[in-house]
């Protein structure tokens, strides 16, 4: 789940805050082609950043086509400081395991920390929807089978199930400039052997990857709910998916979504406005 980037120098990224959304797929698609480093969801709105310098009547004209429906309204970010922005990073006890940056990774037990170093790639444990996977995850009993991180940015999933006992891990990301900081990630917590970068759809992938052990899919709704038909399909009777990037106020929506002949729930997180869950496949 993108929803953000690293600070660049002293430079103004430019906001943008998209409302009324009638094609909200569409529209995201349009925005990472347009050049965002990332969206999230701020209620019904879609929020992102650009880098200093896009054009901003080029990003108009991007959201028009996609989302003829849809009111854009533009800003600036405020410039920031990288060295305050790497200090206000942290490590985050989650059970059994830390996420820390490599400046703190030092002070943690190796076999079960995760080191991430902040990029562009969403996905350093600051985030409520990243912890609440790794809160659930722990509740599997076992990993038996192939575990598929979708939307897997930093690959901070892929790597939390390594070091939790999965044997295989396919971490799936379409977005080409989260992969170098996925491979940088995946190499300085050593589980190569077990975690492998897949460039591509989810929604394509995921079918040929089956059958799965495990889900883990941490996107925003409207991604999630397109997401479902193929999850469901490729994970194994006795697997489990874990959705998270959901609003508290979402939970109906998707609980009504899902299957229940074929799914059970077996566990919630909620933390701040943010709501996760585990299913097991019947």
């Amino acid at each position: 789940m993108n929803v953000g980037a690293r600070p660049r120098g002293n430079e103004a990224w430019i906001t943008v805050r998209v409302e009324g959304s009638q094609n909200r797929e569409g529209l995201i698609g349009a925005l990472f082609v347009a050049g965002s480093t990332g969206v999230h969801e701020d209620g019904h709105a879609i929020v992102t950043h650009f880098p200093p310098g896009t054009s901003v009547s080029g990003l108009k004209d991007a959201i028009a086509v996609a989302d003829p429906g849809a009111e854009a309204s533009f800003g600036e970010a405020p410039a920031a400081d990288w060295s305050r922005w790497r200090a206000a990073v942290g490590s985050h006890q989650l059970g059994a395991l830390t996420i820390s940056p490599p400046w703190l990774a030092p002070a943690t037990p190796a076999a079960m920390t995760v080191i991430i170093e902040p990029a562009m790639a969403f996905g350093t444990g600051e985030h409520p929807t990243t912890r609440g996977v790794i809160r659930l995850m722990q509740g599997i009993p076992d990993f038996a089978g192939l575990v598929v991180d979708l939307g897997a940015g930093s690959a901070v999933l892929s790597i939390a199930a390594a070091k939790l006992g999965a044997v295989r891990v396919a971490a799936v990301e379409i977005d080409p400039d989260a992969i170098g900081n996925a491979e940088a990630n995946i190499a300085a917590n050593d589980v190569g052997r077990i975690v492998h970068i897949i460039h591509g759809d989810a929604e394509l992938i995921l079918p040929l990857l089956a059958p799965v052990g495990l889900v883990l899919a941490n996107i925003i709704s409207s991604v999630l709910l397109g997401l479902l038909p193929a999850i469901g399909s490729s994970v194994r009777r006795g697997g489990h998916v874990i959705l998270s990037g959901i609003l508290t106020d979402e939970r109906s929506a998707m609980l009504q979504a899902v299957d229940t002949a074929d799914w059970t729930l077996r566990r919630e997180d909620v933390e701040e406005a943010w709501w996760s869950v585990l299913f097991e496949r019947r």
